[in-house]
């Protein structure tokens, strides 16, 4: 059978509209939004690539195209053809004069799609969270999310690292007991992963240098903008480092992801309407300062943060605002930090310890530690903290069998998308977030 003119139009994606200018096109996607100007239809198509303006014109088009296309709904899925041409006052900078359309499945006038360009309120767009990805606004995230994901790949990868992740399943916990998902595990219990640190500790006595990517739960009942009861955590864990050599680590990556998401990223940060001048600003070299000090610059700006206490939202909020990029803090007391860190051996009531605040009140975004390697001051915190040694015994080998000072920390994705999107709450930086309030859908 003789194929048609619309099957011989090449099918294209609409990010590659500028290598077809002048040439008969098919694109196969869905109907963003639809406007209708007397004689003129502007039909707008989505393929996941970006928008494109269509335009079909009463005089031209046959009667029967231009009432299809008049009685296209929202997010209906269709195969559209026509002649691309340049046209800077079109979303995306170029149209398509459609001659041909057809529609896959029509989303019924009857059972319209939910989500229209009115105002929704938030619940009701996280009850369709399914469908609200697709607007542009959440379009956006993602993709600064793949950015930031792809560039912390690309750093390790680049540094000599080796990817060997961590399970998912654990038998103890890793930040604390109060914090754990209990699971069943055939005749016995497990928990769902805080971090894959200790695991990782073990691969970099193996590989020298490692890290593990993947989600981290922790059941923390907490109802800040900052939190998910599921997150992403790219986790680095170096052998033969200190701490110093941990926090250059650690703003090394930082910097690449923001440059590397400036360079690739700016339309979709346009979209958000970020402000990119104080992205242009996070460069190498980072302030540090001690917990000392950040306990008296946040109180000299107004906050009320007790010595011995960890940092609260708000005294990170009022601290970070005090520099123009993020700053390091490090050497906590031991008492608010985990069992694994090693103590500071000028001040052992401290942690060799480090947390990288992000600016503009988007809180910590990196928490890590020189760990522990002597075998006696770990199993002596391990009982400290009241944790069975048992299930540590793996652990606790570690320092058995050629034991040598390491460190690394983690990173969660979300707080680092928020930050750079510059949006409010990590709910819209995760495809489907979980909370204390949401597992659906």
């Amino acid at each position: 059978m003789a194929e048609t003119a619309s099957q011989a139009a090449p099918a294209i994606a609409i990010r590659d509209a500028a290598a077809h200018v002048g040439r008969s096109v098919r694109l196969r996607g869905w109907l963003y939004n639809l406007r209708e100007s007397g004689q003129l239809l502007f039909p707008i198509f989505r393929d996941g690539t970006g928008l494109m303006q269509g335009v079909v014109f009463k005089k031209t088009a046959s009667p029967e195209l231009f009432e299809r296309v008049r009685q296209l709904t929202q997010e209906s899925s269709l195969e559209v053809t026509g002649t691309l041409r340049a046209e800077p006052r079109a979303p995306g900078g170029y149209e398509l004069d459609v001659q041909d359309l057809v529609v896959l499945q029509a989303v019924a006038a009857a059972e319209p799609y939910p989500i229209t360009p009115k105002e929704h309120g938030i619940e009701f767009l996280m009850e369709h969270r399914h469908l609200w990805l697709r607007s542009q606004r959440q379009v956006a995230i993602l993709r600064v999310r793949h950015e930031v994901i792809r560039a912390v790949r690309e750093f390790f990868d680049e540094d000599g690292f080796t990817l060997a992740d961590a399970p998912i399943l654990t038998p103890a916990a890793c930040e604390g007991t109060t914090t754990l998902f209990e699971v069943e595990y055939f005749d016995d219990k497990a928990y769902l992963t805080q971090s894959g640190q200790l695991y990782a500790e073990a691969c970099a006595l193996a590989l020298g240098k490692t890290y593990c990517f993947g989600p981290t739960f922790r059941a923390e009942k907490s109802k800040t903008r900052r939190h998910l009861t599921e997150f992403w955590m790219v986790e680095p864990e170096v052998a033969f480092a200190e701490l110093d050599d941990i926090m250059n680590l650690a703003e090394r990556l930082v910097a690449h992801v923001v440059e590397r998401v400036l360079a690739r990223r700016r339309p979709e940060l346009a979209v958000l309407g970020r402000d990119t001048a104080a992205l242009e600003k996070v460069q190498l070299p980072f302030p540090r300062i001690s917990y000392d000090d950040a306990v008296a610059r946040v109180n000299a700006a107004g906050g009320a943060m007790q010595y011995g206490t960890d940092l609260g939202g708000g005294d990170e909020t009022l601290l970070a605002r005090q520099f123009d990029r993020p700053v390091l803090v490090h050497r906590y007391p031991a008492a608010v930090k985990a069992f694994y860190m090693q103590p500071d051996p000028v001040r052992p009531d401290l942690a060799l310890c480090v947390d990288m605040l992000a600016p503009e009140g988007y809180g910590e975004i990196i928490g890590g530690s020189q760990r522990i390697h002597d075998l006696d001051l770990l199993r002596s915190r391990i009982a400290a903290q009241g944790l069975p040694e048992e299930a540590f015994r793996w652990y606790l080998d570690l320092r058995r069998f050629g034991s040598v000072p390491h460190g690394g920390f983690g990173m969660g994705i979300e707080r680092v998308v928020a930050w750079l999107c510059g949006i409010e709450h990590v709910r819209e930086t995760i495809p489907f977030p979980r909370t204390i309030y949401r597992i659906y859908p």
